[in-house]
């Protein structure tokens, strides 16, 4: 075994953090399942409570018409899935989506719209978003695509507490995924938005046919990010008829396990996010997802397009395994932050 690998995965909360090579990622990868489990449930429980679970709720505000190529995506105007184009939302459904989910339980309110980037007066609509549902009381996340300087600002000061902005996948596969920007496009923008004091959701999407030496340098790379992102979404690919990932074999359910284990390994103190692909998990996988240091989902019946476990399923698994809901954050009004 990689000696270093021991260092890291044991290695106390300190100011000193540790880098991460691919190769001892990927030695991670390759220990036994049960050995790896207990590593992770171990650097979990160093930093979490290990029963609880952070509730996030995603709502589309403008759906479609995207220009980008990304390969899993439905929204692209590249591909036909027959999802129908949305115009950006007015502010008082999206209230009332946010209104509903904290209802339901969630602490954390997701806006995501499905732009190449905003322009100013999307960015003005927005942010008036954000204040509203900031001042509910619930966290607030955004994701946008990408960010011009002073915007990321901007959004802050609405009362924005993560923008969401993933790597997608290794830095030697991305091409093979998306054709119309470059990950740097992507780094600047988590630059921008770090500049501005906002924290950073940040993670990828496996099961697109990367390797696992590929995974391993996702983990990696989140992992090096300086800080690593508070909060790692890792999705496992939902194949949508019509985009040109479609007929990509499944991802090994043991495997997308190993994944979110590997995260918790390497970022111990980020919240991992059981993401998309959900619907299509059985409830041991998401139990063995949790036992490896997930400690967040994407709780309502939809995503961005695609769906999601019914509320009353997460309610039922999680009575089952004895979880319960992080509590909400105490927030301050917009006009106090």
């Amino acid at each position: 075994m990689n000696v270093s690998i021991v260092d890291e995965a044991r290695a106390p909360a300190a100011a000193t953090r540790a880098h991460w090579s691919v190769d001892s990622v990927a030695a991670l990868f390759e220990l036994p399942f049960n050995d790896l489990l207990h590593r992770a449930q171990s650097v979990h429980r160093s930093h979490f409570d290990p029963n609880e679970i952070q509730l996030s709720t995603l709502l589309s505000i403008k759906t479609g018409g995207c220009p980008e190529d990304c390969g899993y995506c439905p929204q692209s105007v590249r591909f036909d899935t027959g999802l129908a184009d949305q115009a950006l939302l007015p502010i008082e459904q999206v209230v009332a989506a946010a209104q509903a989910a904290r209802a339901k339980g969630a602490t954390r309110f997701c806006m995501g719209a499905a732009w190449r980037g905003p322009k100013q007066r999307d960015v003005e609509q927005v942010a008036a978003m954000i204040k509203a549902v900031h001042d509910l009381g619930m966290e607030t996340c955004a994701t946008l695509g990408m960010l011009k300087d002073g915007q990321a600002e901007q959004l802050g000061a609405a009362g924005l507490d993560y923008y969401n902005h993933n790597l997608d996948t290794a830095p030697e596969y991305y091409n093979e995924i998306i054709h119309t920007r470059e990950q740097r496009d992507r780094l600047d923008t988590l630059g921008r938005v770090r500049a501005a004091g906002v924290h950073v959701c940040c993670g990828g999407i496996v099961g697109m046919g990367e390797t696992r030496a590929q995974r391993a340098a996702l983990i990696a790379q989140l992992a090096n990010l300086d800080p690593y992102p508070e909060s790692v979404p890792i999705n496992n690919l939902v194949a949508v008829p019509g985009t040109p990932l479609a007929d990509t074999e499944p991802l090994d359910p043991l495997e997308f396990v190993r994944t979110i284990a590997c995260a918790r390994i390497a970022m111990p103190r980020a919240r991992v996010r059981l993401s998309a692909g959900r619907s299509d998990m059985s409830d041991a996988v998401q139990a063995l997802c949790f036992l490896a240091g997930a400690n967040s989902i994407f709780y309502g019946d939809k995503l961005l397009t695609t769906g999601n476990p019914e509320v009353e399923r997460d309610q039922h698994l999680m009575a089952k395994l004895g979880l319960h809901p992080a509590a909400a954050v105490p927030r301050a009004s917009s006009s106090e932050s």
